[in-house]
């Protein structure tokens, strides 16, 4: 019987999953005007939402689609600045 216990071991395995999202992410969704959110053609709710997490201190996660959006507003608004 080599390798084999007669034990049965139910601890609890070490692994630690960090989703914190980054303070920038959250300054960043608390800084979005809903009037340039709506020029992108997005939900105010959504931004609504999203504004609410990043309020929290608490971890959350964006879906894919959600940090496309997040993404295009980024985009929308350094072209701005650049004109």
């Amino acid at each position: 019987m080599i390798g084999k216990t007669k034990e049965i071991n139910f601890s609890k395995p070490g692994i630690k999953i960090n989703r914190q999202v980054a303070q920038d992410i959250r300054k960043k969704i608390l800084s979005i005007d809903y009037a340039d959110w709506k020029k992108l053609g997005y939900s105010k709710g959504t931004l609504h939402y999203m504004k609410q997490n990043a309020k929290a201190d608490k971890p959350f996660t964006m879906n894919k689609h959600v940090r496309e959006r997040l993404q295009a507003w980024e985009t929308l608004i350094s072209g701005i600045k650049a004109d």
